[in-house]
């Protein structure tokens, strides 16, 4: 059910202005609270059931905690509205499915701002039984005899109207106090004027308790009573007094029966987790109360369950409190609250249709949403689902009308400073400088935070992470993350606390942040890829934001280029620093996710990005020889030979890391211009650094020498795996598959197997593009959908921008033409790789003509290793061997 939304009614002067305070669903937390209220029936019906038994497990509790905003007090709310009469659940909550019981609801709310002490708990569970219209006599005169100790000539019924408990109970329960005073007193034949005095009655009934009197039989039956009733009537034996109250309920007839749900909202006001003294009180109630189920809202797990808080509170570990030890249970799932286990419930944030549905009913005029749906979808997408920040954004929207204005999506591209303040509430000093320090991280664990925070001890990280705006992951490489939108509004809203940062404070943190990232990956123990680019990707985005030294970046960035693996690195970009570079932290993100993304994009996007990173001149010299390689073998790819191998000599004659890897280029883009002599004298001195082997392979396959290639890929493959490069082997076997393939097609389908083996979690779209290449030269001539799939890769080839791949499918297509001996179309591809190849690759297109055997209309100048003629003949020979294979 909805409400008026006061706030709103009175914040414009539109009457016809629906402002309705919009409650959402939460349908599944009403499941997991019925099933387990409705196990919590059963038990307490089972004859076994003891209210006395005070060394049974309780199961009597269910917790629901998330962060400040989320929708905790109105879910307490409406399962209050919910549990007293059917009229009053949301339509779109389940009819509960329990015993015939009557359920009495009790919702206490222990926020400091409505000053409720332990004193206030027990009598409101008191007033809110008084409605039976009966004297509960053993717990009555224990709070009577506590009532005139503490609060002497204060009557309990004025007591009651000025803390606004006043109410018809208000006024039922010193009626009914007095009348059980009078009962026992008339029990022990006490004289009338002694009936009103307390002290002497209880005294009286103490005494014919312990000589158990026949005349107060129906005490007796308490155990405990006479020592209760003995104990200094103070704040501490009133926390025991529940007991009473329990077993007076647990006697009531069957017509008076009653099964009170006590709900505590708010628990985080109770006080903090180093004093404990209202919380010890309060779970003595719960306790000492197994008869009366509780649902307890607050912002953070109870704790209960943990054996380390043995002694600051009565009972704890998780044999006292199965269901609390259990880990947050997933919604919807209700039959698990109904076997005792998983009573942690984590709130969680709203989908985006509910956020969708929230913000349409809230504000309405002539029974249309006010909001519109523009608006309406960005407030949705920057809330992450909290509820307070849809509630805040419904404020804003008034706040604009009011100026005269139409609210626009680009009015919520905003920040509340309030939800700083929700978050910052109730945690201590040393958990608000972790909370921020952590706020620069994506993710985090109790090593990290703590090393973020500058900190050295662990204890204030441990209390932050069981807070409900940390999320875990347990799966993670660091498991545990902020909530997104407070860690987004930590990080940029104005904060107007106490002990707010300030540029300085941030600056230090990101500098610590950084540090502790490069030493988790400079301690690890052995190469960890995952660590390393968790490591960059985190230590890049806070260099970036804050203009720190590159550091132990830039010896990361030469580890994540060595394995030619290429997982996405590029942080989430600031707005404000789009399109720009700075620093040199700015220069490396961009560098390294342009290198990641050019398995995604056109060549030309790539050599756009590598161009702008090499002209800024911000990267220190190795890193900048880094941009210039790959620039120069992203102009390779394009076809730009020129260009190419002016990069690959500055690089090469520079010396530095990559000065073999250039080498290897200058081999290459030998080879693409068919100086086949220089190419192999070129690879011959490059070694293991510049791929020696893979480059001697390139050389021999277009010599049409598939043996010595295939030897020669091997053992690079061979190499690359000795040296643990898993791109280089992934590259070396795809290598492998694609010759062999020439010559042994059923050999190179188990080869092209291992290589998309090798290939699984790696980028490499370049290889990954051979492998396909090599698929349609072993299935040449066999099947009739190889030219189908030729050009669905040429297609998917010309839109990544690389040419050697483009021109190796023509290639494929051509022997597959020649295999089947068809002259016409083997013509028609010769003519399309010509045109492809006019300005690079020119020897392609005399290799087709190898293979279809006829002369060269034009001769491309290519220098073969040893004569045109033995290579042409090595070209035919795999053409006939084919034929022959597939005849045989």
């Amino acid at each position: 059910m909805a409400g008026r939304d006061l706030r709103a009614l009175f914040s414009s002067n539109d009457q016809r202005m629906g402002v309705e305070e919009a409650f959402t669903n939460r349908q599944g937390q009403w499941q997991i609270a019925a099933a387990a209220l409705t196990e919590h029936l059963r038990h307490i019906a089972d004859p076994g059931f003891d209210v006395e038994d005070l060394e049974a497990p309780r199961r009597n509790v269910l917790v629901f905690h998330g962060v400040g905003g989320i929708g905790k007090s109105t879910l307490s709310r409406k399962l209050e509205a919910a549990l007293a009469g059917s009229g009053q659940r949301p339509a779109q909550w389940d009819e509960p499915a329990w015993p015939q019981a009557r359920i009495l609801p009790i919702r206490i709310d222990l926020a400091r701002a409505a000053g409720t002490d332990f004193e206030r708990v027990v009598l409101t569970i008191r007033l809110a039984l008084a409605e039976l219209g009966r004297p509960l006599p053993a717990f009555d005169l224990a709070l009577r005899r506590y009532w005139e100790h503490q609060h002497p000539g204060e009557p309990l019924e004025e007591y009651l109207r000025r803390g606004g408990l006043a109410s018809r109970a208000g006024k039922a329960l010193p009626q009914q106090m007095q009348s059980a005073l009078a009962d026992v007193a008339q029990a022990l034949l006490l004289p009338g004027t002694v009936g009103s005095v307390v002290g002497e009655v209880t005294g009286s009934l103490v005494r014919a308790l312990r000589e158990r009197r026949q005349s107060v039989r129906a005490l007796a039956g308490c155990a405990r009573l006479a020592d209760l009733l003995q104990a200094e009537p103070g704040v501490d034996a009133l926390s025991y007094y529940p007991h009473l109250l329990a077993w007076e309920l647990a006697r009531l007839p069957a017509g008076k029966r009653v099964v009170p749900v006590v709900l505590l909202d708010t628990f985080e006001d109770i006080g903090d987790r180093t004093h404990r003294d209202l919380e010890r009180l309060l779970q003595r109630v719960v306790w000492l109360m197994p008869n009366v189920f509780f649902v307890i809202t607050g912002r953070s797990r109870l704790q209960w369950a943990q054996e380390g808080l043995q002694g600051q509170l009565d009972w704890t570990g998780p044999s006292a409190w199965p269901g609390l030890a259990a880990h947050d249970i997933p919604l919807p799932r209700p039959a698990a609250a109904g076997t005792g286990r998983g009573r942690q419930v984590l709130i969680g944030d709203f989908s985006p249709e509910d956020c969708e549905g929230y913000l349409a009913r809230r504000l309405t005029r002539e029974g249309r949403p006010l909001i519109g749906a523009p608006v309406r979808a960005v407030i949705a997408d920057r809330s992450h689902g909290l509820p307070l920040y849809l509630d805040l954004s419904v404020m804003r929207f008034l706040e604009i009308r009011r100026t005269g204005r139409t609210p626009q999506p680009a009015d919520f591209d905003h920040d509340f400073p309030a939800l700083i303040a929700r978050t910052l509430t109730d945690l201590t000093p040393d958990e608000r400088h972790v909370l921020r320090s952590v706020a620069l991280l994506d993710s985090f664990d109790l090593n990290l935070a703590t090393r973020a925070a500058g900190m050295t001890h662990e204890a204030p990280a441990m209390r932050l992470i069981e807070r409900p705006f940390v999320r875990e992951n347990p799966f993670g490489l660091w498991p545990f993350h902020l909530h997104g939108l407070i860690r987004s509004t930590i990080r940029t809203a104005d904060d107007h606390s106490d002990d707010r940062w300030s540029p300085r404070d941030w600056h230090q943190a990101a500098q610590r942040a950084s540090a502790a990232l490069g030493e988790q990956w400079n301690n690890a123990t052995g190469p960890d890829r995952m660590l390393l680019t968790g490591c960059l990707r985190q230590g890049l985005a806070v260099a970036r934001d804050f203009r720190l030294d590159l550091d132990w970046l830039a010896d990361a960035a030469w580890a994540y280029v060595s394995d030619s693996v290429w997982e996405p690195l590029a942080p989430t970009p600031r707005p404000e620093q789009a399109g720009t570079l700075e620093t040199a932290a700015d220069a490396l993100v961009e560098l390294l996710s342009t290198l990641a993304r050019r398995q995604h994009e056109h060549r030309e996007r790539t050599a756009d990005r590598l161009t702008a990173v090499t002209t800024a001149g911000l990267l220190p010299a190795d890193l900048h020889e880094m941009g210039i390689y790959y620039l120069a073998k992203a102009q390779r790819d394009l076809g730009r030979t020129g260009a190419s191998r002016r990069g690959m000599q500055r690089v090469a004659d520079g010396g530095g890391r990559l000065a073999p890897a250039a080498r290897r280029g200058l081999a290459h883009l030998a080879r693409l211009d068919g100086d086949f002599p220089t190419a192999l004298a070129t690879a011959q001195t490059l070694g293991w650094p510049g791929r020696h082997h893979r480059v001697m392979g390139d050389v021999w396959w277009a010599q049409g020498d598939m043996n010595q290639a295939a030897t020669a890929y091997e053992a690079a493959r061979h190499d690359a795996e000795q040296h643990g490069v898993a791109g280089e082997r992934a590259t070396s076997q795809a290598q492998l598959a694609f010759v062999l393939a020439f010559t042994d097609p059923r050999r190179a389908d188990t080869e092209l197997e291992s290589a998309q083996q090798l290939l699984d979690g790696l980028d490499l779209r370049a290889t990954t593009l051979t492998t396909q290449i090599a698929a349609l030269v072993r299935d040449a001539g066999t099947t009739p959908d190889v030219e189908d799939r030729a050009r669905a890769l040429q297609t998917e080839a010309a839109a990544a921008g690389i040419v050697s791949a483009q021109t190796m499918t023509h290639l494929a297509e051509c022997f597959h033409h020649a295999v089947r001996n068809d002259h016409d179309k083997a013509a028609a591809a010769v003519s399309r790789l010509r045109d492809l190849t006019r300005d690079h690759y020119t020897y392609y297109a005399d290799i087709a003509q190898f293979m279809t055997d006829v002369p060269l209309d034009q001769d491309s100048g290519a220098r073969w290793l040893d004569g045109q003629a033995r290579t042409r003949e090595r070209w035919r020979s795999l053409v006939t061997s084919r034929r022959g294979r597939q005849a045989g």
